[in-house]
């Protein structure tokens, strides 16, 4: 049985869900997520040609973002030219379940 909860004794920014969308919220986070998520790991350019709408400036800056929260692994190779690669760390990983569902839902419901 569900308890009756009072929405002025409840705050959005407590629960699982605003945690869980502070990490994901942002014009190409799942994108990218979901890209590595398809195809393992990922080289910059790569990534920029597949995804095509996102510039280089919010690419670099969202990869950044991502890998500060723990969700995506960058390792960068010492050689000229530089390369660089990412893939979803074990943390990102359990997101798939989160991703998958959204990718059902789409081939479910699309118009």
């Amino acid at each position: 049985m569900m308890e009756n909860r009072c929405i002025t004794q409840e705050s959005l920014g407590t629960t699982g869900f605003s945690y869980t969308l502070s990490l994901i919220n942002g014009k190409y986070k799942m994108t990218i997520l979901y890209t590595l998520m398809e195809f393992g790991v990922v080289r910059f350019n790569e990534m920029k040609r597949y995804i095509g709408s996102i510039s280089y400036k919010t690419l670099s800056a969202t990869l950044k973002e991502l890998e500060a929260d723990q969700l995506i692994h960058r390792r960068e190779y010492p050689q000229i030219p530089p390369k660089v690669e990412y893939s979803l760390t074990q943390r990102g990983k359990t997101l798939m379940p989160i991703l998958d569902a959204m990718c059902q839902w789409g081939d479910d419901h699309r118009l």
